[in-house]
């Protein structure tokens, strides 16, 4: 149940990669003054962590060598207000621009599997939702993080317009990559995201399906405001 005092919820947005999810949750976050928490971007900092630090080589994962490094890592988030958004630091070093790359994109997937790796940042997403009023995205937030969370959200597209997203946002930021490589990035990581042993990409039951690979970010917001108004109102009464 949320907290009676402040009447604020936990908001869950789940999915496949490139769907949108964390611009999505942000646009949630500041349409409702709540927090968002981007649980991608603290795989990402860790992934690029173990990159620095030769735990990945070749795109091959050591996994011994990145539990070694875990408790060498600190993540946190400070608001940006030139972005309007949050930025993430490792150990107090903007990591923001770094963890967006193919590179990372390439080895995240590995990277998150890790049992280990999951259990450090699930307890830190926990923590950081504590009090509720937050909005957080990711592939397990509504199975694994928050199971008890009152608005679920599960994001698809189709994987070649996940793909142009991508590419677009990647091209945009002046990295040279093509449109067949980010393609193949996102079914692959589809792939490995649904079969890993420890939380897997699934649906909660009680999520709500959002497929926006037609749909306008005006006409995604439009579909969630109808969504959270049934939500808080079955929670007031």
């Amino acid at each position: 149940m949320s907290d009676t005092k402040n009447n604020k919820i936990i908001i869950a947005v789940d999915g496949y990669s490139s769907c949108g999810k964390s611009t999505f949750a942000k646009a949630i976050a500041a349409r409702l003054g709540y927090i968002f928490i981007d649980t991608g971007a603290m795989y990402r900092a860790v992934t690029l962590y173990a990159l620095e630090h030769g735990a990945i080589r070749s795109g091959m994962v050591d996994e011994e060598a990145v539990v070694k490094l875990l408790g060498d890592i600190a993540i946190t988030f400070r608001f940006n207000p030139q972005r309007g958004a949050s930025d993430i630091y490792v150990n107090g070093d903007l990591v923001e621009g770094k963890i967006r790359t193919i590179e990372v994109s390439n080895c995240v997937s590995q990277v998150s599997a890790i049992p280990e790796v999951r259990h450090k940042l699930v307890a830190m997403q926990q923590e950081m939702g504590r009090r509720r009023g937050v909005v957080m995205d990711g592939r397990d937030i509504g199975t694994v993080v928050f199971p008890d969370a009152e608005l679920k959200l599960f994001m698809t597209a189709d994987p070649r317009v996940r793909a142009e997203r991508r590419y677009r946002e990647l091209r945009d930021k002046g990295m040279q990559v093509s449109l067949e490589e980010i393609e193949r990035n996102v079914r692959e990581r589809d792939k490995a995201d649904m079969s890993r042993a420890v939380s897997p990409l699934r649906q909660a039951k009680d999520a709500i399906v959002l497929d926006n690979s037609h749909m306008t970010v005006d006409e995604q917001m439009t579909w969630f405001l109808d969504r959270f108004a049934e939500v808080m109102a079955r929670q007031s009464r």
